[in-house]
């Protein structure tokens, strides 16, 4: 009798644990990557977020790309309109282009 009411309140916990779970990627915008390499990734304004980041700069159409370019492999744009390229990580601090400088901006 005690290993039925364990067995059920763990049952309760796991659909509680379930529910809570399923709740939180509702409110979050989730994209499903459909393929052989199924996955969810956090949906990223690559477009929008990348025109706020080289509004400032002198080139500001390759700045556009090459952060577009990033954003999409890396799914991460830097706040700001320079510097904090660290807060996305080492996919976007270590991109480099052929000649070995950083790519994304």
């Amino acid at each position: 009798m005690a290993s039925r009411l364990i067995l059920v309140a763990a049952i309760m916990l796991f659909c509680i644990v379930q529910v809570s779970s399923e709740a939180e990627v509702e409110n979050q915008d989730i994209r499903v990557v459909k393929g052989e390499n199924r996955r969810l990734l956090t949906f990223v304004d690559c477009a929008g977020l990348c025109k706020v980041r080289c509004s400032l700069h002198s080139r500001p159409n390759v700045c556009t790309r090459a952060c577009g370019t990033c954003c999409a492999r890396c799914k991460c744009v830097p706040p700001g309109t320079s510097g904090n390229r660290e807060m996305c990580g080492r996919c976007y601090t270590d991109m480099t282009t052929h000649g070995n400088r950083p790519k994304c901006p």
